[in-house]
């Protein structure tokens, strides 16, 4: 890659890890934050930190020019007391600002990081990138909405763009997962149902093999991917693994399903008016039960994927990373 490659959303686990790569193979990086707060790794590896609301035209167009591709990461996890408004507007209309500042500054190649959410709760197992959108609360909609965008932008004006949907990410750094790993490491981890639900775990270095994958090659133009690790398996397995690379015996007690729904749907209800973040809800229960699985054959065959960390080799180095910054014991 030659010139300055942009990534939004810079300071989360992925936009880190990604920085970090492209470092490492001597790419010059100019990184997009929301806030002054963000890792101090990013100083010490961009070429440029840029602080700034994407929401904010300015802000756009100040990290755009200049650069010769783009690594779109840059979203909102749900939490209380935020806005549908602000989903709209982040993942929207920044995507689609964005965007026209590409083509205006003829950037070469741009990557939009969505994800499998889009797809919601799989039926009939593994889904690929034909299935249709089934996104279920408001983080997936507009997701899915942004992935509108992109593709109408593509066909509007020929933008160098690709989708990548990742399946579950997971590695060092990362904290999305940290409290399932955290529980059946100290072996206070109850399965919430049957267990039998599908995860598609991907590490993250494979992700990022993918989404460089997706960058280079330029038949990738308007095309969506899942970017997803070997295979998917179910959460008992999951759990297993992360049991066993850990050193520890899972319990064998499960708690049912419905009681958890109902209690998240409470806390839900009460916590909403007072803006606090509930102790449960529903989509954190929605792991237990809906099938995330996918079929990451068009991303073999048109990208030469080939993820290539397997779910112990992961496990082990994403286990190691905890215990060495004392996120676990």
């Amino acid at each position: 890659m030659q010139g300055t490659i942009l990534v939004t959303g810079a300071n989360g686990f992925l936009g880190r890890s990604l920085c970090q790569r492209l470092h490492a193979i001597g790419q010059k990086i100019r990184a997009l934050v929301r806030g002054p707060g963000h890792d101090q790794l990013l100083n010490d590896i961009c070429t440029e930190v840029v602080t700034g609301d994407i929401r904010e035209e300015k802000v756009i167009e100040r990290s755009c020019k200049g650069v010769v591709g783009i690594f779109h990461l840059a979203a909102i996890v749900q939490k209380a007391g935020i806005q549908d408004s602000e989903f709209y507007d982040i993942h929207v209309n920044a995507t689609k600002t964005l965007l026209d500042y590409a083509i205006k500054y003829n950037v070469s190649k741009v990557v939009h990081c969505s994800t499998i959410g889009v797809l919601g709760h799989i039926e009939k197992p593994p889904a690929d990138e034909t299935a249709p959108f089934n996104a279920e609360d408001i983080y997936q909609v507009t997701k899915a909405e942004a992935e509108k965008v992109v593709l109408q932008h593509y066909k509007e004006h020929k933008t160098p763009v690709t989708i990548v949907r990742p399946t579950a990410i997971y590695g060092p750094g990362d904290k999305r997962l940290l409290k399932l790993f955290k529980m059946i490491l100290n072996g206070k981890f109850h399965m919430v149902g049957n267990g039998n639900t599908f995860i598609h775990p991907v590490y993250v270095d494979d992700l990022i093999d993918g989404m460089l994958l997706a960058y280079e090659n330029s038949k990738s133009e308007g095309e969506i991917y899942i970017i997803g690790g070997a295979k998917y398996i179910t959460l008992n397995e999951w759990v297993s693994i992360i049991g066993k690379t850990g050193g520890t015996v899972g319990s064998r007690f499960s708690i049912p399903y419905l009681p958890v729904q109902l209690g998240a749907i409470l806390c839900e209800a009460i916590c909403k008016p007072f803006g606090i973040e509930p102790p449960l809800f529903r989509r954190r229960v929605d792991f237990f039960i809906k099938n995330r699985a996918f079929s990451i054959e068009k991303a073999k065959r048109e990208l030469c994927y080939n993820p290539s960390v397997d779910l112990s080799e992961g496990a082990r180095k994403t286990i190691s990373w905890y215990k060495k910054h004392g996120w676990v014991s």
